[in-house]
């Protein structure tokens, strides 16, 4: 007997084959999220009762004889997403604060959202980390945080179309859509199916975090900032003031670490730390580390000092030597909001064994955090005392700041180095898994690091950073960032008078730009990279290559098989054998689409002969989509074998879909569709507007061919719509007249090809 989610899955696949929609239709009328019913169908995820309802009113069938499958499946659970923690750790000393935390607690339960505001130093971030940990149990998809930066000194806010990329990423979405409006969507679908809490801090005002607010569902969010955020509708403000001088004498006791007896003393250190955590934790520490000093002996030192926040800063910085007090104020510095032992060894010009051991007295003394175990940041407040100290103190900051800059390409180059990449002849030996868990922690840094060596003038990282990054970019192609660091880079070679450096960023540009839709943008790269003059073989291979890759996407086959060919000549030339192969199985590849079917099967088999791995899988397709017509089984054994060589998910949703394609050749329509619709599942939550454009026209053939006329004006709608937005006429032109095709009951016509190979 089935188990409960199991039974349950079969009962949702029966709804929709009865609705005869396509997923995103079916979505569309129950008003769930396409990505959410995908994972339902598929047994990922087992949906709320009210989802089961809407899926049963669509197809007008009653949803009670549902119900004791639905509770057996929720019971037993399907296979469950990750659990996602960002949270930093919680305070061990966290102090008072329980009218406060009970209060965002409630309103966590039925609001679900918060907003806290205070005076910098207050503590707002200790007390929604604090909530936040208490209410872990009640959200079980995890706990998501993310610092907006609004009042970081030396860093810009972080924008809310860059905070979406960063949130979506966190739940597994590598390839968010461009638009923030269609960012923000998704972010709300995705969240809709969790029960997640998020805390976002330190948002400069309510439009900084309005588009990262959930929607409907079960999450919650949890908003820091200094300023009241009152034109949040539905979020409602709890206003932090200092703490009470009883709570204020408790928490200084306990940094402290002694019992306090001084009543007149102790009273007049909380009056010069103002109530405020970060200023109490802080006095407390100093007189930890003076055993000899008293409570009065600390009130009199404050008092010495002008101003309240320098006096508790400038007293914790007294207890350190001047090693210490170096690295300290060179932290004030460092691009980044976190930063590990051996960034804090660079900045210094420090040894590994000494740099661990003056982080620990900077932790000690509430200096610096370490919100995770060898992570560390500063506090805002923090960070601009150090830089103003450096400011007055450290002559040789940005020398500093260089030896950071100089840190970060060297990583990002030797973990670049491991990682496979098509064009590479060899990766050197290490940890591919390692390389890119280092890329995806130190991200928000290394553009932090771009970014201070663009003000800085440093050319060379500039320039080379990018590049560094090519593997990382590769698998978050066609980020605003890739494309805004890709032409700061280009410009930076040419300033420094290389043109071969120069041409290799922009060809990266040129893709960068494809991958996001922006095909005559990537021409122009590519035009530009043309002109530099550069001799490189293997370099104008790969330009041609790219080229290639955006007349086939412009429709322009006979130009692409140009590019490919010079591709492969260039190729020959400089011995390039994984080159020579992508060359003849995208040669291959628009040979088949231009109808020549024995020509393509030739091209592909001469691509295998020489490629190895995943770089097979594009001559695979090709000759599996080759040979459907006359040779099924070698056509089927080898687009699976292309789907079992596939790691990246879209490669995988390129081969399902051309699965689809071969099927429908043969005749297998029920078994096309899935393919199809196993595509475009694994392409949803990647929003690869190039490939949806791709698969689109072939999903929509196959439903033609399957009679499902509907499902199949619906996907040329998608097309039209996608084709304006990417300003493609050509592929405009082409779903309007399938379209109509469609709508006359006469067959669309082929344009002189096999039309089973239309795409």
């Amino acid at each position: 007997m089935s188990s409960g989610p199991e039974h349950l899955n079969a009962q949702l696949t029966r709804i929709k084959e009865l609705s005869g929609l396509s997923v995103r239709a079916l979505a569309r009328q129950a008003g769930l999220s396409s990505s959410s019913l995908s994972r339902y169908l598929t047994g990922q995820l087992v949906p709320p009762w009210e989802a089961v309802v809407a899926l049963c009113r669509v197809v007008a069938r009653d949803p009670r004889p549902l119900r004791a499958v639905w509770v057996e499946a929720s019971k037993a659970g399907a296979a469950p997403s990750p659990r996602r923690n960002d949270l930093p750790a919680d305070l061990a000393d966290f102090t008072g604060r329980e009218t406060d935390a009970a209060l965002v607690e409630e309103l966590l339960r039925t609001a679900g959202a918060v907003a806290i505001d205070g005076m910098a130093g207050v503590g707002k971030t200790s007390l929604a980390v604090h909530v936040a940990h208490r209410l872990a149990p009640s959200f079980p998809d995890g706990g998501l945080y993310l610092d907006l930066h609004g009042f970081t000194p030396g860093q810009e806010p972080l924008e809310p179309s860059a905070a979406l990329g960063r949130l979506l990423g966190a739940l597994g979405v590598a390839h968010p859509p461009a638009e923030t409006v269609e960012r923000a969507a998704l972010w709300r679908s995705e969240l809709s199916r969790r029960r997640a809490l998020v805390v976002l801090d330190n948002a400069v005002d309510a439009e900084h975090v309005r588009p990262l607010l959930p929607g409907a569902g079960k999450s919650a969010v949890l908003l820091t900032s200094r300023n009241r955020l009152v034109s949040l509708d539905g979020v409602p403000p709890v206003s932090l003031e200092a703490l009470p001088p009883a709570d204020a004498a408790s928490l200084f006791g306990r940094a402290a670490g002694v019992d306090l007896t001084e009543e007149e003393a102790v009273a007049q250190v909380l009056r010069q730390c103002g109530g405020l955590p970060l200023a109490l934790r802080m006095a407390g520490a100093r007189l930890r580390h003076r055993p000899g000093w008293t409570a009065a002996v600390l009130a009199e030192r404050l008092r010495d000092n002008a101003g309240r926040f320098d006096s508790v800063f400038g007293m914790s910085l007294q207890q350190l030597d001047a090693v210490q007090r170096r690295m300290f104020r060179l932290l004030g510095v460092l691009p980044g909001a976190d930063f590990d032992a051996p960034v804090a060894g660079a900045l210094a010009d420090m040894t590994p064994d000494r740099v661990n051991a003056v982080l620990e007295e900077l932790v000690d003394a509430h200096l610096v955090q370490e919100p995770s175990p060898g992570r560390y940041r500063l506090h805002d407040l923090i960070r601009r005392y150090a830089a103003d100290i450096a400011a007055d103190e450290e002559p040789q900051a940005d020398a500093a700041v260089r030896r950071v800059l100089s840190h970060y390409l060297e990583q990002a180059t030797a973990y670049d180095r491991t990682l496979p990449l098509p064009q590479r002849k060899e990766t050197v030996p290490g940890d591919p898994a390692k390389a890119m868990a280092w890329f995806d922690t130190e991200y928000a840094n290394l553009v932090a690091c771009f970014d201070t060596a663009a003000r800085l003038g440093a050319d060379e990282v500039v320039a080379e950073l990018p590049q560094a990054m090519r593997v990382w970019f590769l698998r978050h192609r066609g980020t605003d960032d890739q494309v805004r660091l890709l032409e700061a880079a280009a410009a930076a070679a040419e300033r420094l008078g290389r043109s071969r450096q120069r041409a290799s960023l922009l060809v990266d540009l040129g893709f960068a730009r494809a991958a996001a839709g922006r095909l005559a943008e990537a021409l122009a790269a590519y035009e530009l990279a043309g002109q530099s003059g550069s001799d490189d073989d293997e370099l104008a291979g790969a330009l041609a290559l790219r080229t290639g890759f955006v007349r086939r996407d412009l429709g322009d086959l006979e130009a692409a098989q140009a590019q490919f060919r010079l591709a492969r000549t260039l190729f020959e030339k400089t011995g390039h054998r994984s080159g020579q192969s992508q060359a003849l199985a995208f040669d291959g590849w628009v040979t088949l689409h231009l109808g020549r079917r024995g020509e393509a099967a030739e091209l592909a088999r001469a691509s295998l002969a020489l490629a190895e791995g995943p770089a097979r899988m594009t001559g695979l397709v090709t000759l599996g989509v080759a040979l459907a017509p006359d040779d099924p089984a070698e056509s089927l054994q080898a687009l699976h074998e292309a789907l079992r060589l596939t790691e990246v998910q879209h490669n995988k949703a390129w081969c399902h879909n051309y699965l689809g394609v071969a099927l429908r050749v043969m005749g297998s329509l029920d078994e096309a569709l899935e393919h199809h619709r196993r595509a475009f599942e694994l392409l949803e939550p990647l929003a690869e507007a190039q490939l949806e454009i791709d698969f689109l026209p072939t999903y929509a053939e196959t439903c033609r061919a399957a009679g499902r006329h509907d499902e199949a004006l619906a996907l040329h709608e998608r097309t039209i719509e996608l084709a304006r937005r990417l300003g493609r006429p050509r592929d405009e032109e082409r779903a309007r007249e399938a379209y109509q095709a469609i709508v006359g009951a006469v067959p669309a016509g082929d344009h002189g090809t096999d039309s089973r190979f239309r795409s």
